[in-house]
This record gives structure tokens, C-alpha cells and sequence, in this order.
């Protein structure tokens, strides 16, 4: 099915020029961060060597994309995510094993990750249901189906051990919430991740003091009296905080507790029981929750993961882990840059390796540290450039399909970006996701360009339906 060059005529200058922007920059930074190996392994074999065998294929394939008719994926849309699921399922069983992790399959000297076009094939089935008539994500059937789309990749790539590719595909809420997705959920989400949080953090006993006493602010609100009821709170609250300072703190929680029954009993014989009952189910799951961080990260999570979440929260507590000496070399690494870099080529930490993964993962350190913060605001500016401008993109498409798909793209992007940077700087918890169009990562790369080759294309024909 070939597409004539209708519509607007031409594709979108600013997203394309931005795309060239980012793909000529990461060239020169792997580059960078491993030119020494040129005179081991020659050009064919090196970094740069394979990363641009790997962008040919892409500008190939994007060449490609800008011919057809982008029905067509619409119509291929769940083939394709059938496809790439199949893919999924099979590397446990015929993949390669790097780094520790089966994700890839092998072939003719060239890595394929299964998990960065499942990426693909999920927005393209995401749009595809989220654009037809008959799809309510104000129903439950139509939400049990789009988390169901979502959970199938997450489960087979967590299944390899890939947590940072299965974080991804939290993306797509950002699409269904343009979609309709009642923000319940996403405030749920945040308190939940919040709560888990805090307890890491904190003594579980403190978070769940800070629980309690917000269900017993919550029920004091109800009542017609409520500012002598909240300062009794207030009180109790902060007589909870002491007991704990004298390391009497699960004594306050069982106080608390109690005074929460009992405040429930008076407030449902005089109101009724569907508030207590709430904020009892609520509370309960939210010290759960709490108590229970610590059993998620130590016993569900690999060590090395556990060991990532702890440099994020509790740097203190990991000064002789292999993922606290990583975090540590790559600061060093970005503000050695200072303002305006050392230069290229010049970059002292990133000649000698101390960044582990420095080409893919961590490539923002090589960034930090040549381009200074002059060049890392750069990189940047041209990636919000970049997602603002496919937002605007998104907007204007007549058809939904385009629309939603175009917003799974900008997700993606964005989950990408702030992970990957976020985690060269502390932010974010060192997850192993690449810097999309910069980081060494052939399947990466050939994803995104095919992902950007069809926006492209359905914007430039948006007028012809």
C-alpha cells in the first residue's frame, strides 16, 4: 500500500530537524566514550562501527515508513502487537543472555532486543483500541482491556529481568488519561507510590503514625465541630511523635489505632458506617503498604535492583555497593564538565572508563562532562523541543488514531529521557534504559526512527482520511 505525497505536502521540519540534532550528537558521544577501542577491534566492530550499520537500517526503514499508507498500521495493529508478544515469549527460551539478562536474540554478529519493539507494537494496539467507537475508558471492560494490553509486555519482559524496559510501558497511562482515564487512578497510583516511598525512607512506624492521623483529620472533617476535633488530632499526632522519639512508637500506633476505633463506633452510630469503612480499608491498606516496602524491595526485587533503590533513598546505607561507586562516578563525571565542558575527546573520566556503561545507559555523563552544562542544557532543551512539539502534533490529527498513537510516542519519550537522565543525577533510581536517538543501542534506535517515521508520516497525510 504505497501513500502518495498528499495532505501538507511535507513532513514536519521542526520534529525532523530536532531528530538529526539528537542522532548527529550521539554519534559524536559514543564516539567519545569509545574511540580507544578503534585501534583494538578496528571500525566494523566498534561502537561507532555498529551503531551506524544500525542507523542505516533505520533511515532505511524510515524511508520506507514515508512511502506507505500509515492505514496500514492501523489495519496491522494488533497483528503486529501479537507479534512482537511472540517475540517476547520466545526469548527465555532462544535468546542470548548479556549482562546478566536473556533479552536479546542473536544473529549475524547484531543483537536484537525483543522488548524495544514490543514498545511499538503496543502503541500502535493501545491506538487502535483506545480510536474505536465502541471503547469507553469509563467502563470497566474497556479499562480491563487497555491494563490488560499493558500488563501482557510488562510480565513477559519482568520475566527476563528487565525492569527498567517493563517501566516503561507505564507510558501509555499518559495517552489514556488524554483518552478519558478517570485521574482516580493516577492519584491512587501517586499515593501508593508515595506511601512505599516514605516507607523505604522512614521508620514504617512514623509513616504509619502519619496515616492514621490523617484518616482521624479526615473523620474529624465530618463533623459539624470539626476545628476542636482537629486540633485533638493535632494533638494526638504529635504525642504519637514523641512516643516514637522515646522509641515507644508501636505503643502511639496501637493509641492511635485504638482512638480510631472508637472514633469510628461514635461516628457511625450517630452518621452512618460507609465513611469509617472507607477510610478504615484505606488506612489499613496504606499501613500494609508501609510495613511492607521493605519485604517488596529486599525479597521480590534482584540485589543489584535493591541495591539501586537504596542509592536512590539511602545513600548512607550503600557506601561499599557496586551501584553506589556507579551513581558517584557519574556525578563526578557531570560536574567535572563544569559550564562549558572540557571539549571533546577531552574528557578524562569518560577516556578511561570510570562510568560503567558509559556508551548506553549512562552516555548523559559523557555529555556532563565534555559539553559541560552548556551542552547538557542543550540535549535537553532540544528533547522538550522535541515532545512539545509531537504533543502539538497530536493535537491537530483529525484521525484518533493518530492522535493516540502520537501520544504513546511522546510517553515513551518521555519516560526514556527523565529516567535516563534523572538517574545520572540522582533523581531517579539508576534503571538501564537508553537516552533515545543518543545511546548506543541498535534495536533502540531502529524503534524509535520507525515510531518517529510514523508520526511523520500520519501527520504529513492528517488531511486525507
Amino acid at each position: 500500500m504505497l501513500g502518495k505525497f498528499t495532505g501538507t505536502k511535507t513532513i514536519d521540519w521542526v520534529v525532523f530537524s530536532v531528530y538529526l540534532g539528537l542522532v548527529v550528537f550521539g554519534v559524536m558521544m559514543i564516539y567519545a566514550s569509545t574511540y580507544i577501542e578503534f585501534e583494538k577491534v578496528g571500525f566494523l566492530r566498534s561502537s561507532v562501527g555498529k551503531q551506524l550499520i544500525w542507523m542505516a537500517i533505520s533511515f532505511v526503514a524510515m524511508g520506507t515508513i514515508l512511502t506507505l499508507d500509515w492505514k496500514i498500521w492501523q489495519l496491522l495493529a494488533y497483528p503486529l502487537y501479537t507479534l512482537t508478544m511472540v517475540l517476547l515469549l520466545g526469548v527465555p527460551f532462544f535468546g542470548t543472555e548479556i549482562h546478566g539478562n536473556r533479552s536479546w536474540y542473536t544473529f549475524a554478529g547484531l543483537s536484537l532486543q525483543p522488548s524495544e519493539f514490543a514498545k511499538v507494537g503496543t502503541a500502535m494496539a493501545m491506538a487502535a483500541f483506545l480510536s474505536t467507537p465502541s471503547t469507553n475508558l469509563k467502563s470497566f471492560r474497556s479499562q480491563f482491556i487497555a491494563f490488560g494490553m499493558l500488563l501482557i509486555p510488562m510480565a513477559l519482559i519482568l520475566m527476563q529481568g528487565d525492569l527498567g524496559s517493563a517501566i516503561v510501558f507505564v507510558s501509555f497511562f499518559i495517552a489514556m488519561y488524554r483518552e478519558g482515564l478517570s485521574p482516580n487512578y493516577y492519584l491512587a497510583a501517586f499515593t501508593i507510590l508515595a506511601i512505599l516511598l516514605l516507607g523505604l525512607i522512614f521508620d514504617p512506624v512514623i509513616v504509619s503514625i502519619l496515616i492514621l492521623s490523617i484518616g482521624l483529620w479526615y473523620l474529624s472533617s465530618l463533623y459539624k465541630e470539626s476545628t476542636q476535633l482537629k486540633r485533638m488530632v493535632a494533638v494526638l499526632g504529635l504525642a504519637a511523635v514523641v512516643a516514637w522519639y522515646f522509641e515507644l512508637g508501636l505503643y502511639s500506633l496501637a493509641t492511635l489505632g485504638g482512638v480510631y476505633l472508637l472514633w469510628g463506633l461514635i461516628y457511625a452510630s450517630r452518621k452512618g458506617v460507609r465513611e469509617v469503612g472507607t477510610a478504615a480499608i484505606a488506612i489499613a491498606l496504606g499501613v500494609g503498604m508501609c510495613f511492607s516496602a521493605n519485604y517488596a524491595v529486599f525479597k521480590v526485587l534482584k540485589p543489584h535492583q535493591a541495591d539501586r533503590i537504596l542509592v536512590w533513598l539511602k545513600p548512607e546505607s550503600c557506601a561499599d555497593c557496586k551501584s553506589m561507586y556507579n551513581f558517584m562516578q557519574s556525578k563526578t563525571a557531570i560536574t567535572s564538565g563544569g559550564f562549558l565542558g572540557k571539549g571533546f575527546l577531552q574528557g578524562s573520566m569518560t577516556r578511561y572508563s570510570y562510568v560503567p556503561e558509559q556508551p548506553t545507559d549512562f552516555i548523559f555523563c559523557t555529555v556532563g562532562e565534555e559539553q559541560g552544562f552548556i551542552g547538557a542544557l542543550g540535549i535537553v532543551a532540544l528533547f522538550l523541543v522535541l515532545m512539545l512539539r509531537l504533543t502539538i502534533i497530536a493535537e491537530r490529527q483529525r484521525s484518533n488514531f493518530a492522535r493516540v498513537y502520537t501520544y504513546c510516542f511522546v510517553g515513551i519519550l518521555f519516560i526514556h529521557f527523565f529516567i535516563n537522565i534523572g538517574m545520572t543525577i540522582g533523581v531517579t533510581p539508576m534503571i538501564g534504559i537508553p537516552l533515545p536517538f543518543i545511546s548506543r543501542g541498535g534495536s533502540s534506535f531502529l524503534a524509535f526512527s520507525a515510531m518517529m517515521g510514523i508520526v511523520l508520516k500520519m501527520d504529513r497525510d492528517r488531511y486525507r482520511l
